[in-house]
């Protein structure tokens, strides 16, 4: 975090909690843009019953793969959310600084997936695991 020109995280409070953590003392760009993609379950029979985790999974896959989104942002929606993201980071890193981004797991893939496609590569990746991170670099 310390040599980061700008820092942004989402609006949502942990990763605002993780920007005071990780940069006590910089100014953090709070912008609603790196908000996690939505994540509503699949009505499935109330018998059924998973733990957070595959629900978070199941639901994660039903929102990819067949755009149930329960009248929340859609996969186009987000995936048009995520370009314009990786543009905000781009026009950032343009001017010569690296960029830190405290956001949230999928979209932050999403994100990635857009950096890739304007020509940033993909150097160092810790999966989806909490605290984990990408570092991207302009090929």
């Amino acid at each position: 975090a310390e040599g980061a020109g700008a820092i942004y995280a989402s609006t949502r409070p942990r990763a605002q909690e993780t920007a005071r953590a990780v940069a006590p003392d910089r100014e953090v760009l709070v912008d609603a843009l790196f908000i996690e993609a939505p994540l509503p379950p699949p009505r499935f029979p109330s018998w059924i019953k998973l733990s957070p985790r595959y629900w978070g999974v199941i639901s994660r896959i039903w929102w990819h793969a067949f755009n149930h989104h329960e009248g929340q942002e859609t996969r186009a929606e987000a995936e048009v959310r995520a370009d314009q993201a990786a543009r905000v980071l781009i026009a950032r890193a343009s001017e010569g600084h690296d960029v830190l981004v405290l956001a949230h797991g999928y979209f932050n893939h999403m994100v990635g997936q857009r950096l890739k496609a304007h020509g940033w590569r993909l150097a160092h990746n810790q999966g989806f695991k909490y605290w984990s991170q990408r570092r991207f670099v302009k090929r």
